[in-house]
């Protein structure tokens, strides 16, 4: 251990602490938003059985949706982090711009799929009709908020690529704190709020009706829109924008400037969204092995999901030190600062494998008391440790190939790897078994198959990052040299 810590110089630590510095507020982000969603199932689930069915059938159609915009709009980190790197403030206002056009857009057509396509979609599902048309009412209110969340996505790109990841902290723990009371009142309404503070409240307040699902979606559109302005409101007038000007005038849309986020930023919303579909797919062949599976499953997924946060982050505040270091047109130090970082997520995961190795027990107790469930979740997590090296890296390699603008390639891999690799082999292994070897391995063939996709992922990202950091360095030495 002390020779490899003896490879680190000075400027790998210093390299350490900017890349943990902006990745800890993006944590943090990440995880008040993800709050939002334990708080809309934790408050939806006290109301009824029905409206948990609802926004839970409803989350499973508008969260890819969001989750594909915010993708698509986080290639304007890049962007804006090469434009910082090289001094061209003027540059960045008009690009953040049509960043936003991008996203006004994007969330304008989110709103529509949800207000036009969801009861046929219902059909095909064949949920039932009391949940599907609580679900509906629920997504109608959801739809509001798109636009919001699509303008907030727009302005953290730009901050984070700014160097500024903290506003997103802050701000997200505000939607988070409009979205707990919203949903008490709004799911339960007035007679719940009585009963909570009492009487003196004001009739009109006590008068409420108990909207439940449809409560729901209108406390997450209202924390939604009340993201996207308290960010508009800070990007304003806080001075760490001093000479960007961003509200100042308003640029038209404008389709080289379009075309240059969508080309970068699309291949990332589409990655994403494959992502999402690979577990939402697995989980859907899981459901046929039963609910003791099902139940397993879930619980090592959730916890997983969130030592992952901390992985993403740094993903997300490489992008933004590649970025910059490139737009500094310091090729050479950009391929060292992607490397120290991918050193960096490989360290983390091993913590976080630890971590996991020594609190699986009690953490899955506290999900669950049915011992079959808990049983069979601990043998997961033995997977999960593995899960975990594989997911950091490859989706830190996709967080410095994003820095260098590079993500079509990255989204052919991720398409490949996802489904060819991990839902493919992940179903043959689960539910065929490998010939005379062994038979069917059910939920550990499936989690056999996410490590190899991800692992296959990892190898690929990491061949390119070779490949074009290499290349990109012997460009500018030999620009150098004439």
């Amino acid at each position: 251990m002390g020779r490899v810590l003896e490879k680190f110089s000075p400027v790998d630590w210093l390299e350490t602490r900017q890349l943990v510095r902006l990745a800890l507020p993006i944590c943090g982000a990440q995880l008040a938003q993800a709050g939002m969603s334990v708080v809309d199932v934790v408050m939806t689930g006290r109301h009824d059985a029905t409206a948990l069915a609802a926004v839970s059938v409803g989350s499973s159609l508008w969260m890819p949706l969001m989750l594909f915009m915010t993708g698509t709009l986080m290639g304007l980190t890049p962007i804006v982090a090469h434009l910082l790197g090289g001094q061209r403030q003027t540059a960045i206002r008009p690009a953040v711009h049509q960043g936003l056009w991008v996203a006004i857009t994007l969330g304008l057509l989110a709103a529509l799929l949800l207000w036009v396509s969801v009861l046929p979609i219902f059909e095909l599902m064949e949920v039932p009709t009391q949940v599907a048309h609580a679900s509906a009412a629920y997504l109608a209110a959801v739809a509001f908020g798109m636009p919001g969340i699509a303008l907030f996505q727009a302005l953290r790109a730009f901050s984070d690529g700014m160097n500024h990841t903290r506003p997103a902290l802050w701000i997200s723990l505000i939607g988070l704190a409009v979205n707990i009371p919203a949903n008490y009142l709004l799911i339960n309404g007035g007679d719940a709020l009585t009963s909570l503070l009492g009487p003196w409240l004001p009739d009109a307040l006590q008068q409420l009706p108990a909207l439940g699902a449809l409560g729901c979606g209108v406390a997450t559109a209202l924390s939604m829109w009340t993201m996207a302005i308290a960010m508009a409101i800070y990007t304003h007038y806080t001075d760490h924008y001093h000479g960007i000007s961003l509200w100042q005038r308003l640029s038209f849309p404008n389709w080289p400037g379009i075309k240059e986020l969508l080309v970068v930023g699309v291949p990332i919303g589409v990655a994403i969204f494959v992502e999402v579909t690979l577990f939402t797919l697995i989980a859907l062949f899981i459901a046929s092995f039963g609910e003791v599976t099902v139940g397993a499953h879930q619980i090592a997924l959730s916890y997983t999901t969130i030592l992952f946060m901390l992985p993403m982050s740094l993903s997300m505040a490489l992008t933004v030190r590649v970025g910059n270091t490139l737009g500094q047109q310091r090729m050479s130090h950009a391929r060292r600062v992607a490397w120290n970082g991918i050193i960096i997520s490989v360290i983390v995961a091993a913590l976080n494998s630890l971590l996991l190795w020594t609190t699986a027990a009690p953490v899955i107790a506290l999900y669950t008391s049915n011992q079959a469930i808990q049983s069979l979740a601990l043998s997961i997590i033995a997977l999960a440790a593995i899960f975990q090296l594989s997911d950091s890296l490859q989706v830190n390699l996709a967080g410095a190939l994003r820095g260098y603008k590079d993500t079509r390639i990255v989204m052919v891999i991720t398409v490949l790897s996802y489904w060819l690799v991990g839902l493919g082999g992940g179903h043959w292994l689960g539910s065929q078994g490998l010939g005379n070897a062994f038979g069917p391995l059910g939920v550990h063939g499936y989690w056999i198959g996410l490590i190899a996709g991800l692992s296959t992922a990892a190898l690929l990202l990491a061949w390119r990052l070779h490949v074009i950091s290499r290349r990109t360095s012997a460009i500018r030495s030999q620009h150098e040299t004439l």
